[in-house]
């Protein structure tokens, strides 16, 4: 491997990582690979209080990693697809792994 050619993605490998740095988020992640969830579905995955968890998805939102889609008063959130949702299920597979 030729380190010098990560310079060009190494903002982008240094955002999934950080977001991968905190368990909170690192869990929000995992599971929205499978499906959407609204912020009381994670609440209560997480057995996490809402300004906790809308507080990790904000900055999940701020790198670009999940996306809001709002339905009445319910705000739903998914991962953005592409290729970090690829290195995102990957990695939850990888830890979950028993």
């Amino acid at each position: 491997m030729d380190p010098s050619k990560l310079a060009p993605r190494a903002p982008f490998a240094a955002a999934l990582l950080k977001a991968f740095g905190h368990e909170g988020r690192l869990m929000i992640l995992c599971h929205l690979t499978t499906g959407e969830k609204s912020v009381t579905e994670l609440e209560q995955l997480l057995n996490t209080r809402q300004a906790a968890v809308s507080q990790q998805l904000a900055r999940l939102r701020m790198e670009g990693l999940v996306e809001p889609r709002r339905e009445g008063k319910a705000i739903y959130y998914s991962l953005v697809p592409g290729e970090m949702e690829h290195y995102i299920r990957a990695i939850c597979r990888l830890f979950a792994m028993e």
